[in-house]
């Protein structure tokens, strides 16, 4: 199998990203191509696993750093307009089109922070995809009402404050070779600044106020005990979306980096019988 590679890309607003891409091995007929969209604080890097498990189903996988994060441009944490991360998610996939074969089908796949933006991208029509996987993600972030104000407030006065991000590595997985690994990751941050927060804090709600005229085949994937995120952000997606369109599965005991939890065999089992069933 094909080691991965790593690019820059330019967007359109400047920004340089770290992209990464897992080709197929050579003489292998693609399925589809899948972009890995990343979360808060973290890297496309830390996806080599699901992009492998990817290629050996026959698609091929992109992915890279979102802007401020990673070896992407920006401070750790920063955003520097309300739509940056949608207008780069933009412009990657528009990019990724043009290296396809025509008809071939593009499904995007985000986690956390990363499945926000790309059903964020998705409810307001901004690219057209083939499929969408979310993995736990943040349509509910969990804020109490302090935070909430905090949220309200501060991206008037001081956008681009960077605090921390508050999240506890403990409760990403189960397995504390995952957590061990994300602490001493040295492209792993904790930051988040106030614009950041309040995209997060808008676009959850709006993406669940999309949910019943969800048209895009969607596949829900997400933690009953996610600490990180609240799950019942995915649970009111889950009731409000078509049946048909949106095919939902929670696993009750788990944390939130599903693919990286103990038993994240039967996580890999829902994802290929979705695919296998849609591609």
């Amino acid at each position: 199998m094909p080691d991965s590679a790593l690019y820059s890309f330019t967007a359109h607003d400047g920004s340089n990203l770290a992209l990464m891409e897992w080709p197929l091995a050579d003489g292998v007929k693609a399925r589809g191509m899948v972009l890995i969209v990343h979360g808060l604080g973290e890297h496309a890097g830390r996806y080599n696993h699901v992009a492998e498990r990817l290629n050996a189903w026959g698609f091929a996988v992109r992915s890279y750093d979102q802007y401020g994060h990673g070896d992407s441009d920006g401070k750790p944490g920063a955003l520097p307009t309300d739509s940056h991360l949608l207008d780069n998610l933009a412009d990657i996939l528009d990019a990724t089109r043009q290296r396809m074969s025509p008809g071939l089908p593009l499904i995007l796949l985000g986690h956390s922070l990363g499945g926000l933006v790309a059903a964020r991208l998705v409810s307001l029509n901004l690219r057209e995809v083939d499929g969408l996987v979310l993995s736990s993600p943040a349509l509910d972030a969990g804020m109490n009402p302090f935070q909430k104000l905090l949220v309200s407030v501060l991206p008037r006065i001081a956008p681009n404050l960077r605090v921390g991000n508050g999240l506890d590595p403990g409760n990403l997985s189960h397995v504390e070779e995952v957590v061990q690994e994300y602490r001493k990751d040295p492209l792993v941050h904790d930051r988040i600044s106030a614009r950041l927060a309040r995209f997060i804090a808008e676009a959850g709600p709006a993406v669940l106020a999309c949910a019943p005229q969800w048209r895009t085949p969607t596949l829900l994937l997400y933690a009953g005990a996610d600490k990180l995120v609240n799950p019942a952000g995915s649970r009111a997606f889950a009731e409000a979306a078509p049946r048909n369109i949106v095919d939902s599965h929670h696993f009750e005991s788990m944390y939130h980096e599903i693919f990286n939890e103990v038993d994240r065999e039967t996580v890999f089992a829902r994802l290929k019988t979705w695919l296998d069933a849609n591609f």
